[in-house]
C-alpha cells in the first residue's frame, strides 16, 4: 500500500498558519513513508471562491518548500461524481429523500432543544413512501445512519474515540437544488484519490464520525485518522490576528526564512526529545504520529524570531542576498548595483549576526549601500567641534594608506588614539562610526571600512566634516 496524504484547503482567504502546519505534517509523513502528498482545492463554495486565494495557497506551499505529487484537483469539478454517489446510496437504500419544509425543520430544532436530544432532525421521512410527498417541496437526500451500537475512531493522536450511532443525524448529502454537501464531497474525493491517511485539526473530529457514515454505507475502506491539536496564541486563546501575524504570506513579508517556518511549525505539536532545532532532512527521517501531542500548542513569536536568527546565521550568503534584494527595494528603495553586491558579499558574515529577520538584515545592509544623508540624534552628539580634528586626521591617515585592510585600519586607529587621545580608542571609533553610518551602531567598524574602501570611506568622513563645520 502506498501511503497517500492530502492537504485540501478552501480558497476563501489567506493561508493560515494552522493550515500550513497541517500541510507540513501531511507532507512530512508522506515523505517519511515514501508515499504521496496530494493537493485538493475545496472550491465548492462558489460565492466565496477566489482564484487569487488559490494562488496564495499554492504560493505559500511553494515558499514553504512543500512540493506535491499531483496537479491540484478541484472539488467543484468533481460535482457530478458526488451526485452519482448520492444517487447510488439512494438506490441501495442507504439514503432517502426528505421532503421537510423549512418551517418543519425549524420546529424540530426547537423541540430537540427542549428535549435535550443530540440531533435535531427526527428522521420523519426515513421510512415514508415518496407518494406521501407534499406538493412544491424539492427533496434533499439524507444518509440513513445506523440507530444502534457505537462507532469507534482509532485516532493516531486522540486514541480510541467512541460515539453512539443514534447521536449521529441523518445528515444531508445532496441539497434540494441538486448540489452535494461538503461532507459527501470530501469522502468521495478522498476515496477516489486513494487517501490512506487523513491528518487535520481536531476541530474536525466530529466531522469524522459523520463522514464515516458514508464510508460505511458505500462499503469503502476508511482512512487512518490523526486529529492534530489546535494552535493557540500566547494568551491561550485560539490564534487570531489580534495576536499578530497569522498568515504564511505575512511571515514571508516579515522576513522569515522558509526553513525557519518548517522547523517552528514542526515543533508546534510535535516533539522528538529536547531538540528544538530540527532540519527538514532530519524531520523527514524522524516524523511519525508518536511525536504528536494532544494538547493545544502556543505560538511564541519571540521564539520564532530567535529561531530565524539561527537559520539566518546558517544560511548561504549568496542565497541570503537573493532573498534580501526584494526587501531592499520595498523597504529602502534600493536596487543592488555590482558595487553594492560586492560590499554585501564581503560584509554578510558581519551583517547576518546582527539580524533576526530579512527586514532587519535589509536595514543593516543599508549601512554598506547608502552614504548617510542625515545623522541620528546620537550620531550628532559625536559630530561636533571636539571631534572635528579627529575626523580630519583620520581622513588624512586613510588617504596615505596603500589599502584599507581590516588590520591596517585597526592599527591606524589605535596608533592615533595612543598618540593623540591618551589611548582612548572609543574617542576615535565613535565619531568614525557616526560619520560612516549616520547612527551610533554598526557592524565591526574596521571590517566595514575595509569593505567600503578608501574612496567611499573618505567621502563619508568628508561629508561628516562638512556637517560639523556648518553647525
Amino acid at each position: 500500500m502506498t501511503i497517500t496524504t492530502r492537504f485540501p484547503p478552501s480558497p476563501t482567504g489567506m493561508m493560515h498558519i494552522g493550515n500550513a502546519r497541517t500541510a507540513l505534517f501531511n507532507w512530512l509523513y508522506a515523505r517519511h513513508t515514501g508515499g504521496k502528498f496530494l493537493i485538493r482545492i475545496e472550491d465548492t463554495d462558489r460565492a466565496r471562491h477566489s482564484e487569487e486565494a488559490v494562488q496564495v495557497i499554492l504560493d505559500g506551499l511553494a515558499w514553504l518548500g512543500l512540493a506535491y505529487d499531483n496537479m491540484p484537483e478541484s472539488q467543484f469539478a468533481n460535482k457530478q461524481r458526488h451526485i452519482d454517489v448520492a444517487n447510488d446510496l439512494l438506490a441501495k437504500g442507504m439514503a432517502y429523500k426528505c421532503y421537510c419544509s423549512p418551517e418543519e425543520l425549524s420546529e424540530m430544532r426547537e423541540q430537540a432543544k427542549v428535549e435535550g436530544r443530540p440531533t435535531a432532525y427526527d428522521r420523519r421521512w426515513r421510512d415514508r413512501d415518496a407518494s406521501e410527498a407534499p406538493d412544491g417541496i424539492e427533496p434533499v437526500i439524507r444518509i440513513k445512519a445506523k440507530l444502534d451500537g457505537y462507532m469507534t475512531v482509532n485516532d493516531q493522536v486522540q486514541g480510541d474515540v467512541k460515539v453512539a450511532y443514534n447521536h449521529l443525524d441523518d445528515m444531508i448529502i445532496l441539497r434540494s437544488d441538486g448540489t452535494p454537501t461538503y461532507m459527501l464531497a470530501v469522502v468521495v474525493d478522498d476515496h477516489d484519490m486513494g487517501i490512506t491517511h487523513v491528518m487535520r485539526g481536531d476541530d474536525h473530529l466530529n466531522n469524522t464520525f459523520r463522514q464515516n457514515l458514508i464510508y460505511e454505507a458505500m462499503g469503502w475502506e476508511k482512512p487512518i485518522y490523526a486529529h492534530l491539536p489546535l494552535i493557540h496564541g500566547p494568551d491561550g486563546a485560539k490564534l487570531s490576528k489580534r495576536h499578530g501575524a497569522v498568515g504564511i504570506r505575512e511571515f514571508q513579508e516579515l522576513g522569515y526564512l522558509p526553513e525557519t517556518m518548517r522547523n517552528y511549525l514542526l515543533k508546534l505539536g510535535w516533539a522528538h526529545g529536547d531538540n528544538e532545532i530540527i532540519s527538514t532532512e532530519e524531520a523527514i527521517k524522524l516524523f511519525d504520529f508518536n511525536g504528536i501531542g494532544k494538547s493545544a500548542a502556543k505560538f511564541d513569536y519571540a521564539k520564532l524570531e530567535n529561531l530565524n536568527a539561527h537559520y539566518m546565521n546558517e544560511a548561504d550568503n549568496e542565497r541570503l542576498i537573493d532573498l534580501l534584494s526584494p526587501f531592499l527595494k520595498t523597504h529602502h528603495d534600493i536596487i543592488l548595483t555590482d558595487i553594492g553586491l560586492k560590499r554585501l558579499m564581503a560584509g554578510m558574515d558581519e551583517l547576518k549576526e546582527r539580524a533576526k529577520t530579512l527586514v532587519d538584515l535589509a536595514a543593516e545592509a543599508t549601512l554598506f549601500l547608502n552614504t548617510p544623508s542625515e545623522y541620528s540624534e546620537k550620531a550628532q552628539k559625536q559630530l561636533n567641534g571636539g571631534t572635528l580634528d579627529t575626523l580630519k586626521n583620520l581622513s588624512n591617515i586613510f588617504e596615505k594608506l596603500t589599502k584599507l585592510t581590516t588590520e591596517a585600519v585597526d592599527e591606524a586607529c589605535r596608533s592615533y588614539a595612543n598618540e593623540k587621545l591618551e589611548g582612548k580608542l572609543g574617542k576615535v571609533m565613535m565619531p568614525l562610526r557616526a560619520a560612516l553610518t549616520g547612527t551610533d551602531k554598526s557592524p565591526n567598524l574596521t571590517v566595514m571600512v575595509a569593505i567600503l574602501g578608501k574612496e567611499e570611506t573618505i567621502s563619508r568622513i568628508q561629508s561628516a566634516i562638512e556637517y560639523i563645520e556648518k553647525q
